[in-house]
């Protein structure tokens, strides 16, 4: 299939060289917890030494949990269970709904959120007693859905290879959302788990054009990359969407129609959308975001969002509802469906339900040999 033209997205702001490389945001603000109210400013910023001022590094703090499997009450999402392997994203994202919870660590939701980050080394293990309990009930967990398992430093860390290790020895359903192409690595588990459908995955693309890509979340694969990766996932068997998200108006939204063509070309079977959510700290790390990289059309942008959120950054009663309230909201909506049934793609609330069935605790883990 043909692939439409994309508008090529250049950077249109000098303000740029002071954004450190590979990170989302200058906004480093305090946390909204905090007793006292601290912002880095421009003067500081230059004053550091030039490696301080190109280059901040990822620190990686480790935090040991009493559980790992989270318990979700949202009248919002559908899903109730999720884990969590990480706090922070080193991905960056300038638009990550995510970014407000480092404030509970005094953190602030800005670089902090891409450069401090914590994670759980213990999750595997623990995964593994929840599982065994006596009492334990199969629900299907999701994974990916606060900050990504598949970040730059699962690379080192390993973390999510341990926790889909064990739900791949407990037959345990599973599905993951990433926007990484570094769940192949993974395939050798992934794949037997989906003949048995016990697992699914769902690629997160937000756009095809890699300079408004690499702008917007700059540790992210490409979206080559994940386009291949949506490819790969199919072609082992594993049930494979496309999350279109977050979809901007007057920014990414007319490439809706070509990512989904473009999935649906690569195996994508089922999909789901978003549209940009601000609330909290994200409101202004957007903004700054988005009025350095877009200045010319930041006034007009921020309009459409104001009108979808019922004149405010972000109103959840709005924008998070069954059936759209805006025009424009409809709009993208009537868009999006049309697209669905063009490229033979079901909605995510329609996909065949993971297999529960199978699930049994390992003898390695019971102490107990098999039967047969």
């Amino acid at each position: 299939m043909a692939q439409p033209h994309i508008l090529s997205f250049k950077p249109q702001s000098r303000d740029i060289a002071l954004r450190e490389k590979g990170r989302g945001t200058r906004w480093n603000a305090s946390g909204r917890y905090e007793p006292e109210s601290r912002e880095q400013t421009d003067e500081d910023w230059d004053a550091l030494p030039e490696e301080d001022r190109t280059r901040r590094r990822t620190t990686v703090t480790p935090e040991f949990p009493k559980t790992i499997i989270n318990k979700i009450r949202s009248p919002y999402v559908a899903m109730t269970r999720s884990i969590n392997p990480y706090r922070g994203c080193e991905h960056g994202c300038s638009y990550c709904f995510a970014r407000p919870t480092h404030a509970y660590h005094g953190l602030s939701p800005g670089l902090d959120f891409e450069t401090k980050l914590f994670a759980k080394p213990g999750a595997a293990e623990l995964l593994t007693a929840e599982l065994s309990r006596p009492r334990y009930k199969v629900i299907p967990i999701q994974i990916g859905t606060n900050t990504d398992a598949y970040q730059p430093v699962e690379r080192e860390q390993r973390i999510m290879r341990g926790i889909v290790q064990v739900l791949h020895d407990f037959n345990h359903p599973v599905s993951i959302l990433t926007k990484n192409a570094l769940v192949l690595r993974d395939l050798d588990l992934l794949t037997p788990m989906g003949a048995k459908n016990i697992t699914r995955v769902m690629m997160s693309i937000t756009t095809q054009d890699r300079h408004l890509a690499r702008a917007m979340e700059p540790r992210t694969s490409t979206p080559d990359k994940r386009f291949d990766a949506i490819r790969q996932l199919s072609e082992a068997g594993i049930q494979t969407g496309i999350m279109l998200g977050p979809m901007i108006p007057g920014l990414n939204d007319s490439e809706l129609e070509g990512i989904m063509a473009r999935a649906a070309d690569n195996g994508a079977t089922f999909s789901a959308f978003t549209i940009l959510r601000l609330p909290q700290e994200v409101a202004p790390i957007f903004k700054e975001w988005l009025e350095t990289y877009a200045p010319n059309r930041a006034r007009r942008i921020l309009h459409h969002i104001h009108v979808m959120n019922n004149g405010r950054d972000y109103d959840p009663s709005w924008v998070r509802v069954a059936e759209p309230r805006t025009p424009f909201a409809q709009l993208i909506t009537q868009r999006y469906r049309m697209a669905q049934r063009k490229y033979d793609i079901i909605s995510r609330e329609d996909r065949q339900p993971l297999n529960r069935s199978l699930f049994r605790v390992p003898s390695h883990v019971s102490g107990q040999g098999e039967l047969f």
